[in-house]
């Protein structure tokens, strides 16, 4: 990707193919100044389009993954809140503990906004890095309303209850995107670290088909 200086719009972001990115369409159009520019991260990308674009993404990225989990799932949901919060995206969670706190620590130390959608009756029930706790009260059926608000999901890790958020978001027709040991579900994408997951989020809220990004 690219950003580059247009009589129309100033900064724009620009792909390999001569298309420049409207984000007040949420569509890629030809645009013959599409040449020249800078090469910037797909991480860079993002914070353009969020926080300098004037016209941000704005379904949340929802992350979700067990309460259990694993040192390697617990260090990855922090990373991954790091990059969404640093990003300007506003993380969407079951408000929890494990993976759902980890993400949320790291959006708070990244400045961010996470929304803890929780099954509980009180919201006092979140975990203490969430930033807007939501008290439903009910249950496990939460998890079909977290994958529908999404925009995109990622899930890290996960067992029947990740499974079920997984299988809502396909069927609601979110792009899925799979790190470390989460479900494998026909339809989600596997990614391979955060540079892969930042390629793929791009992808999601740019319109791009999905590319190869599990290395």
């Amino acid at each position: 990707m690219r950003l580059i200086a247009t009589a129309a719009r100033g900064l724009a972001l620009a792909d390999g193919t001569g298309r420049v990115f409207d984000p007040v369409a949420r569509c890629w159009t030809a645009a013959a100044a599409a040449a020249g520019g800078t090469e910037v991260s797909d991480e860079r990308a993002l914070a353009w389009l969020q926080r300098e674009s004037g016209h941000p993404f704005r379904p949340p990225i929802a992350v979700v993954g067990p309460r259990e989990a694993s040192a390697a799932q617990v260090a990855t949901a922090r990373q991954v809140g790091e990059l969404l919060g640093g990003t300007g995206f506003v993380v969407l969670c079951g408000g929890r503990q494990g993976v759902m706190e980890a993400v949320c620590a790291g959006v708070a130390a990244a400045g961010g906004i996470s929304v803890g959608l929780l099954p509980d009756e009180h919201w006092d029930a979140a975990n203490r890095f969430v930033t807007i706790p939501i008290a439903t009260g009910i249950g496990v059926a939460r998890n079909a309303i977290i994958a529908r608000a999404a925009g995109c999901l990622v899930a890290i890790g996960g067992g029947y209850g990740t499974h079920s958020e997984m299988a809502f978001a396909l069927q609601f027709g979110r792009p899925v995107l799979a790190l470390l040991d989460a479900p494998d579900i026909a339809g989600a994408m596997r990614v391979a670290g955060l540079e892969a997951l930042a390629a793929a989020l791009l992808r999601a809220v740019t319109g791009l088909p999905p590319a190869d990004v599990t290395r």
